[in-house]
């Protein structure tokens, strides 16, 4: 049995997981997807204090190496349920592992918001891609899309531009919510072309690859059809946390209801990272979750 069974390896994942080795106890991280979450898919991180930039992949891998290092233990498991047994608790995974715990952090992420345009999965690797990092070379010297108003669009069209003849970014408002700094930079570049106040209203296919995005104007009704090889979809996150909401009440948006204490309504379990409903989501707050969580645990195992 582990004193902290933690769900999802991502920054608030690891962070929980350096503090309760750092007090002692035995941790295990369980991931299904990537090691590191969604901050691999950043080519470059500029906001993290101490370090003027890094990609996203190596602060990753710095963080796993850093806890593996410590003792901790790491699964590549897909948690689907909790089962609270007071004293302890059941982590049970989709190929029928069971991992058990004084306490669980549950730290799980977000995952690609889709477009809900039609065709939009069948061509998923076929013009489609929800990552500009590991897609965007295939795309060297072609006309490509990203949508999206955010910071991850901005940093996605910046990225492409490197490498393809032209970008469109494509946001449904007259104004991007992204970084200032981002923005600005955006508009310097001359091979991203900005389409404004539009959406994605239909996916052109010619022998069953992606041609072609066709696009409506909110204000004017217009219609325009752009050609591109791909289409990069940058428009925000969905929480993973359905299976676990018995043990933390989830808000409107499905985000888990807890405070900056990542406390839930079960005791032994704790929230962290992206998955928890809060205001800012950056990589800051995630280990800063992280280490609240894991701090969080050490002191309820002390305790009881």
């Amino acid at each position: 049995m582990y004193d902290i069974v933690i769900i999802g390896a991502g920054p608030a994942g690891m962070t929980a997981a350096l503090y309760g080795l750092r007090a002692g106890k035995s941790a295990v991280l369980l991931e299904c997807n990537s090691f590191g979450g969604q901050i691999v898919y950043s080519p470059r991180v500029e906001n993290f204090p101490s370090l003027m930039q890094i990609s996203g992949n190596e602060l990753a891998a710095n963080m796993l190496d850093q806890v593996t290092a410590l003792g901790a233990d790491v699964e590549f498991a897909k948690a689907t349920s909790i089962e609270d047994h007071g004293s302890y608790k059941k982590v049970l995974c989709e190929d029928g592992e069971v991992f058990e715990g004084k306490t669980v952090i549950i730290a799980t992420g977000v995952k690609h918001r889709e477009l809900g345009v039609e065709g939009e999965e069948a061509l998923v690797g076929s013009g489609i891609s929800y990552c500009a990092v590991c897609d965007g070379a295939f795309f060297k010297g072609k006309d490509v899309a990203v949508v999206g108003g955010g910071d991850t669009a901005l940093q996605d069209a910046i990225y492409l531009s490197v490498y393809c003849s032209k970008v469109h970014l494509i946001h449904r408002r007259d104004a991007f919510r992204g970084e200032a700094k981002l923005v600005e930079k955006i508009k310097a570049i001359d091979n991203v072309e900005l389409v404004l106040d539009s959406t994605v209203s239909a996916l052109n296919t010619e022998g069953g690859m992606l041609n072609s995005v066709t696009t409506v104007n909110k204000n004017t009704n217009e219609e325009r059809n752009i050609p591109v090889a791909g289409l990069f979809v940058a428009i925000g996150q969905i929480p993973e946390n359905k299976p676990f909401e018995a043990l933390s009440e989830l808000d409107e948006y499905g985000y888990f209801a807890a405070g900056e204490n990542s406390l839930t309504k079960t005791p032994g379990v704790f929230v962290a990272g992206d998955c928890r409903a809060k205001e800012v989501r950056q990589l800051t707050t995630a280990v800063g979750d992280g280490a609240v969580a894991g701090l969080a645990a050490c002191k309820y195992i002390d305790e009881n």
